[in-house]
């Protein structure tokens, strides 16, 4: 696999980090949460790291721990109307967070927008890895925005697909797997209720795989969301 474009330190492979998990969110008091970590590590352990060889463990805190990335669950975002995302910290560490009250409010389970961000958290930290596609352009190294939406359960909760390293391969193997659920077929495609953020001639554009994705992400707020970090 080529190697991303992009300046991260942390993008190193078979170094196990520790996740403090907080939960600072009222409205998550329906949800499980020993469980939800659970079913979260399980992700990690069986599905994502034999992937993407991102080893991680979680760990429920009360509060930050030093040294240790972030998962923080909060009501809500203090702008904007996004239900989740990560980015790289001013003390150097990643920190995801997942918004609760919204997340429910839209339907969407907390489980799928907690592992699609500890999904790309965990395979780009700093936020900032980039890959050449088609026609030259930069694709951002985010593994879950393309197949946003698609998912399976484990132990009953729901965890979000991801695209595997050839994904990100003008010519993979034939044969390939280019993510968990195999619903992509070729390289840097984008299922209907996805997008990808790219850039052309140093301009950041954003890919939609339907009219009624790019209208609906247009509605919103964009401005704490993680494309608008890169």
């Amino acid at each position: 696999m080529k190697r991303p474009i992009g300046n991260s330190r942390f993008f190193g492979r078979n170094r196990t980090v520790t996740i403090a998990c907080l939960d600072r969110a009222r409205s998550l008091q329906n949800v499980d949460f020993d469980r939800l970590i659970r079913a979260l590590q399980t992700y990690l352990d069986d599905v994502l790291v034999p992937v993407w060889r991102t080893p991680a463990t979680l760990v429920k805190t009360r509060k930050e721990r030093h040294g240790a990335w972030t998962l923080v669950f909060l009501d809500d975002a203090d702008q904007g109307k996004d239900l989740g995302y990560h980015k790289l910290m001013k003390h150097g560490l990643p920190v995801a967070r997942v918004f609760v009250r919204r997340t429910l409010d839209s339907d969407e389970a907390v489980s799928l927008i907690a592992s699609h961000e500890l999904a790309e958290m965990l395979v780009d930290p700093s936020d900032n890895l980039w890959c050449m596609g088609p026609r030259r352009h930069l694709y951002a190294y985010e593994v879950c925005d393309a197949v946003e939406h698609e998912s399976f359960d484990i132990d009953r909760m729901a965890m979000s697909d991801f695209v595997y390293p050839e994904y990100f391969q003008l010519a993979p193997r034939v044969g390939a797997r280019l993510d968990h659920l195999r619903r992509i077929t070729r390289p840097f495609q984008v299922l209907r209720n996805g997008y990808m953020v790219t850039r052309v001639k140093g301009r950041k554009l954003t890919l939609f795989g339907s009219k009624a994705k790019a209208s609906a992400f247009r509605r919103e707020d964009r401005r704490l969301h993680r494309s608008e970090f890169r």
